[in-house]
Formats: structure tokens, C-alpha cells, sequence
């Protein structure tokens, strides 16, 4: 996996972590609802803080559950919901250790094909189509994860040139763009 930078307007320490460790972007995406993207995607590298080190899958996934969330809900919490989401949060870890070795790359590591590589991804907890296509595009278009197909699996989120979610956020000026279209998304809702 060659990825791009992250550049996410996040502490560059939060964005080195995204860009080594493949568990940190997956925690990322879990958490990546109902709060900013840039708070979700700082909070693995808070967690990191909190345990005193970078977490493995096989970690969490054995974790106390009432331990981790007592972690989550610290303030400030990592999510609005820290006891839902330190429990989807360990619910990924178990399936990347029962399926991957508790090997997060592995999720895509060797997908033969974009919908292959989707079915992977939408079998995790809480990863309904649009998360998981966005995790489709964000492999694809920042760490270079492109079986065939991919774009086609991605949805709109693989079109290139789009500005639809974190899979397209390189710089101030793309994220300033995501943003405008989730603002007309969410008018677009509002009106329909």
C-alpha cells in the first residue's frame, strides 16, 4: 500500500497515524457519522493517546467492553455516542480478527475485483452501502487499492474528479468542496 498523505485539517500527528496504519483509517470510517469527519477521524490517534500506544484489532476485539467505553466516553468523548460506537468499534475488530488474522489491510489486501472488495467492506458492522462505498473510494483513490472495478463498485464517491466525501479531501481547497456538497445534499433532503 503506497497511500497518498492524508491532509486532513486534523493534528499532523492524527494524519501520520491514517497514513500508517490501516486500523486507524477503519476506525475512522466507523466513526465517521453524526460528528465532523475531522473529529472521527482524530479519534484513533486520541485513542492511541489514551491507551498510552497504537491498538491492534486483536486488542480491541478482547477488550473489556465497559473498560473501552469508560475510554470513549472520556471527555472529551470520541464520539457523541461513545458507548454504541466503542461497541461497533470492537464488533470491527472481532470480524478483522475472526476473517483477517486481525490483519486490517487483509480486508483488501487480494480482493480480486471492485465488488469483491465492496462485499468485503459492507460485511463489516455498520458499514451500510454509502460508508462502504465510500471506503471503496477512499482505497482507491488514496492508498491505491484498484482491483477491477472499483470505481464502478465506489458509486459516485469513485468518480474521478468528485468532491462527495473523505475519499476526495487532499487539501484545504478539495475539503472546502466536500463540504459544499454535503451542504447541498443535506438542502437537497430538506426540499425533497
Amino acid at each position: 500500500m503506497t497511500p497518498m498523505p492524508f491532509s486532513l485539517p486534523i493534528p499532523a500527528e492524527a494524519n501520520a497515524l491514517l497514513d500508517r496504519d490501516p486500523l486507524a483509517l477503519l476506525i475512522g470510517m466507523t466513526l465517521d457519522q453524526q460528528i465532523p469527519l475531522e473529529k472521527a477521524f482524530t479519534s484513533p490517534w486520541v485513542l492511541g493517546q489514551r491507551l498510552g500506544h497504537e491498538p491492534t484489532a486483536q486488542e480491541l476485539a478482547e477488550f473489556d467492553p465497559g473498560a473501552l467505553v469508560e475510554i470513549f466516553a472520556t471527555p472529551p468523548a470520541l464520539h457523541r455516542f461513545p458507548k454504541a460506537m466503542a461497541a461497533r468499534v470492537q464488533e470491527v475488530c472481532r470480524v478483522l480478527v475472526d476473517r483477517y488474522d486481525g490483519d486490517p489491510a487483509a480486508l483488501w489486501a487480494g480482493a480480486g475485483s471492485g465488488a469483491e472488495l465492496f462485499r468485503r467492506v459492507q460485511a463489516l458492522p455498520g458499514f451500510g452501502r454509502q460508508k462502504a462505498q465510500i471506503l471503496v473510494a477512499l482505497l482507491g483513490k488514496q492508498y491505491s487499492v484498484r482491483p477491477d472495478g472499483w470505481r464502478e463498485a465506489a458509486g459516485g464517491y469513485g468518480e474521478e474528479g468528485s468532491f462527495r466525501s473523505v475519499a476526495d479531501i487532499v487539501d484545504g481547497e478539495s475539503l472546502g468542496r466536500v463540504r459544499e456538497y454535503k451542504k447541498q445534499m443535506k438542502a437537497a433532503t430538506k426540499q425533497g
